[in-house]
């Protein structure tokens, strides 16, 4: 049997089974994480037969022991899920401020346009209330006008008519006045007059014999008298009064003997009765 005096033998298999211990562990984390296989580098010596016949003794240096492999495991990748969600959100609040942000001005923009149109259909409805009251005013005026001018001609027909009917029946009056004059009636309508004036006449005593008095008598329908003015008499004012006094005292005036010979403003000569 072999002696290694030196001890080689022992280390080498303590150094192999060390790289297989280590190889397993790296061979088992790489499966368990899907990452690219790194083949590793192992060191090894070869431990050859030594021959029966002890070799020439020869005193060498005891060999430094070689320093254990250092083998890099490879670094873990930075757990950056944290980060990436906080990002993503951070984008999401951000896209969703910007949609939020566009709803609120298309919204603002609709009331603005809503509002607009509602002052548009404000102005124009009330721009028609305008032109509807000046036309109607103007067609009010205008009717109004035509009223006005419609009675003016109806009053003017009437009043052609009425005056047409006045001068007829001037002319009737007159006609039938002068046939009346002709015919003696107007100095029997006088005469009657006359008579009546005299009978409630108290001639005073200034009156003189001569006395003549030409009086204008104002009357109506029916003989009421209604004043007295003289055109000419020569007694004093006793005399006038008294004549005055007389022809109102006599109405009413007796009726003419025809109503042609009615008149409104009768003309009687009075004198002292003897």
């Amino acid at each position: 049997m072999i002696r290694d005096s030196k001890n080689v033998i022992p280390f080498s298999l303590a150094l192999l089974l060390h790289v297989v211990i280590f190889g397993s562990m790296i061979v088992a984390f790489d499966y368990s994480r899907p990452q690219p296989f790194t083949p590793l580098a192992m060191q090894a010596t070869l431990v050859a037969e030594i021959p029966e016949s002890p070799p020439p003794q020869v005193v060498q240096p005891e060999p430094e022991p070689e320093p254990e492999p250092v083998i890099e495991e490879p670094e873990p990748e930075p757990d950056n899920s944290e980060e990436l969600r906080r990002q993503v959100e951070e984008e999401k609040r951000r896209l969703d401020a910007l949609l939020e942000q566009e709803r609120l001005e298309k919204l603002r923009k609709q009331e603005e346009e809503e509002r607009r149109r509602k002052e548009r259909e404000e102005t124009e409805r009330k721009k028609r209330e305008e032109e509807d009251k000046e036309r109607r005013r103007v067609e009010a005026e205008r009717k109004r006008q035509e009223d006005i001018q419609r009675q003016r001609e109806e009053n003017e027909r009437e009043r052609r008519e009425l005056e047409a009917e006045q001068r007829q029946a001037e002319i009737d009056a007159e006609s039938q006045r002068l046939a009346a004059v002709d015919s003696g009636q107007l100095a029997v309508y006088q005469a009657l007059i006359q008579q009546k004036i005299y009978r409630n006449w108290n001639v005073p005593a200034s009156a003189m014999d001569d006395l003549r008095c030409s009086v204008r008598v104002r009357q109506v329908r029916g003989g009421d008298v209604l004043g007295v003015s003289f055109l000419s008499c020569n007694g004093d004012e006793a005399v006038k009064r008294s004549i005055e006094a007389a022809i109102f005292k006599s109405s009413p005036l007796p009726d003419p003997p025809q109503a042609g010979l009615f008149d409104p403003n009768i003309l009687l000569n009075l004198t002292k009765q003897q």
